[in-house]
C-alpha cells in the first residue's frame, strides 16, 4: 500500500509528465489523477498514473502516465453483462511505450517484463508506440504495457471502462483494488 507521501509525489511527477506531452488539463482533472498501484507496492515497476476525462455507457477517454519503466500488469478486459469487453486505442503522445500483445515472439523486445514478476507475463508480441503512433485492442485482448527509458503519456479511448471488472495473469492483483488512495 503506498503512502500518502509516495502517492502525492507520484501525482506531482503524472502533472509533469502530462505538461511535458503538451496536455493541458483542468484543476479539476489535476485534483482528480489517480494512481494506481495494483497492491504490489512496488509503484517503480509495476502502476501508472491515469487522468480520467469521461467514461459514460458507450466511451471513455483518458490519459495514461508511465514513469520510466513503469509496467501496467498484463490483463485483459472481458465480456460484462452480455457486452463485449472494452475495445481499446492507445495514441502515444510522449516518450515511448512498449506494447505487448498475443502474436509471434518479438525477436529483439526493447520492453521486458520487471525483474521478479517475469512469470505473470506471457504476451511476447512487441509493438513500439512513439509520439503519433496509436494501436486497436479489441475486447477480451490479453495485453500488457512499459514505458521506454524517458516515461510515457498515453491516450486512451474505449468503450465503456470496467477496468474495477479486469482480469490480471497475476493472482495477486485484484482489479478492484488496483487504484489506491
Amino acid at each position: 500500500m503506498l503512502t500518502k507521501v509516495v502517492y502525492e509525489e507520484a501525482r506531482r511527477r503524472a502533472l509533469e509528465f502530462l505538461y511535458r506531452a503538451g496536455i493541458a488539463v483542468s484543476d479539476a482533472e489535476k485534483e482528480n489523477i489517480e494512481v494506481a498501484e495494483y497492491g504490489k507496492g512496488d509503484l517503480d515497476s509495476i502502476g501508472l498514473e491515469l487522468v480520467v476525462y469521461v467514461n459514460t455507457d458507450r466511451c471513455c477517454a483518458k490519459e495514461l502516465v508511465l514513469f520510466p519503466g513503469q509496467t501496467c500488469p498484463e490483463h485483459r478486459h472481458p465480456a460484462v453483462g452480455g457486452e463485449p469487453g472494452k475495445e481499446e486505442t492507445f495514441r502515444c503522445r510522449w516518450g515511448e511505450a512498449y506494447l505487448f500483445v498475443p502474436g509471434e515472439r518479438s525477436e529483439n523486445p526493447q520492453g521486458k517484463p520487471p525483474a521478479g514478476y517475469e512469470k505473470h507475463f506471457s504476451c511476447e508480441h512487441e509493438i513500439v508506440l512513439r509520439p503519433g503512433d496509436q494501436y486497436t485492442l479489441e475486447p477480451d485482448t490479453l495485453h500488457w504495457f512499459r514505458a521506454g527509458p524517458d516515461g510515457a503519456v498515453i491516450s486512451e479511448f474505449s468503450t465503456k471502462s470496467r477496468d474495477e471488472l479486469d482480469i490480471y495473469t497475476d493472482p495477486q492483483i485484484v482489479a478492484s483494488q488496483a487504484r489506491t488512495l
